[in-house]
């Protein structure tokens, strides 16, 4: 029984790794696609192209970080990441009904947080680690909105006394540079996050039941000749974080289907909702967007891409003025990332207040 449970939730958590690409393919194509340097379908082919490049580049670094960095490992079992899911899930759909870029990595992160604050108190959360990310929400778009800025600064001085239609021509064929980095640096981040839940998933799994075929099929034989476990399902002391190698692909492969697929209504809210893109500003913006992604990746910070993406176009629409940028859209996007980690730290945790209710097991 335990052990179907268990592959149900690998499952919804794959199909949120899947519906995180479609959220979050915003990201990658809007300012190619609002600039029209690509056409939209060739822009999610060659965003998916980057996002899935990313796992021969960068480590398990931020899929460390969301498996045993936010809440204690010994507190996560099956029920715990399910119900993270499933409150996870119902607010990211909610908010791609809506058109709003929300942040899918945030999301899972509260729902990580609720299911053990509810039931296990605070002692059981990783302080630092929140901590950080929580900064990031700030820093993030922050960052990607200076950089953004002083980047279209220094390309309007450069480029001042050449014709637009030229510039434009320039910067349309390095968007192609930009949004490659960008998409790069989104596979390093977000294309882990889900991995790491799923990693830790099985990690307890097989701790609990180390006899179980399957179970030793997804996780357990390669564990073991890693030298990361031993057969009996006990974790090597200062072994690093382990990840199968079919999750890797299979993590990375989804997201970048995701992203292939789409969320079309977000695209249009931040390629056109925030600020008018021109060729120079779409390029400022995915650099700016790349740098900090790609940075936090090797640091094995989990940030938003959202939140950077949407800072970078937001800086560069400041170049042409504050009444550039259409601050109504900008407002309705910030309180979605204010209302997303608490709002699905009281769903999720709701959510495993009631299997518990029905009979799933408290963590001893």
């Amino acid at each position: 029984m335990m052990v179907t449970v268990v592959l149900i939730t690998v499952v919804i958590a794959l199909l949120f790794n899947f519906t995180n690409g479609m959220n979050d393919a915003a990201n990658c194509i809007a300012t190619v696609v609002a600039t029209k340097a690509l056409t939209p379908i060739q822009a999610v082919i060659w965003a998916a192209l980057f996002t899935f490049s990313a796992l021969f580049i960068f480590d398990m670094t931020v899929a460390a970080t969301m498996g045993s960095g936010i809440v204690a490992p010994v507190k996560i079992d099956v029920f715990v990441i399910l119900a993270a899911l499933l409150g996870s899930v119902l607010w990211i759909f909610i908010c791609t009904m809506l058109g709003l870029p929300i942040s899918a990595s945030h999301a899972l992160i509260g729902g990580l947080i609720g299911p053990v604050w509810f039931e296990y108190g605070m002692d059981f959360l990783n302080g630092k680690g929140i901590f950080i990310i929580i900064a990031f929400i700030v820093i993030s778009p922050l960052l990607g909105m200076l950089m953004g800025f002083l980047l279209n600064c220094l390309f309007m001085l450069v480029f001042k006394r050449s014709k637009m239609r030229k510039t434009n021509k320039v910067f349309k064929r390095l968007q192609l540079f930009s949004s490659a980095m960008f998409s790069l640096g989104y596979g390093g981040n977000d294309g882990q996050k889900t991995m790491g839940v799923i990693a830790i998933l099985l990690a307890t799994a097989f701790a609990s039941n180390p006899d179980s075929g399957i179970i030793r099929f997804l996780f357990g034989n390669e564990a073991v000749a890693t030298g990361s476990y031993t057969a009996d399902g006990v974790a090597v002391q200062g072994a690093s974080f382990f990840v199968p190698s079919w999750l890797k692909y299979t993590c990375y492969g989804l997201i970048s289907l995701g992203t292939v697929t789409g969320g079309w209504k977000v695209i249009r809210t931040l390629g056109d909702g925030l600020s008018k893109l021109y060729p120079v500003q779409g390029f400022s913006s995915e650099i700016s967007g790349a740098f900090t992604l790609i940075m936090t990746a090797f640091l094995g910070i989990p940030v938003s891409t959202t939140h950077t993406v949407t800072g970078s176009i937001i800086g560069t629409g400041l170049t042409r003025g504050v009444k550039r940028v259409k601050w109504l859209t900008a407002k309705n996007i910030v309180w979605a990332w204010v209302l997303t980690i608490p709002a699905v730290i009281v769903v999720s945790g709701i959510i495993y207040k009631i299997m518990i209710l029905f009979g799933a097991p408290v963590i001893k």
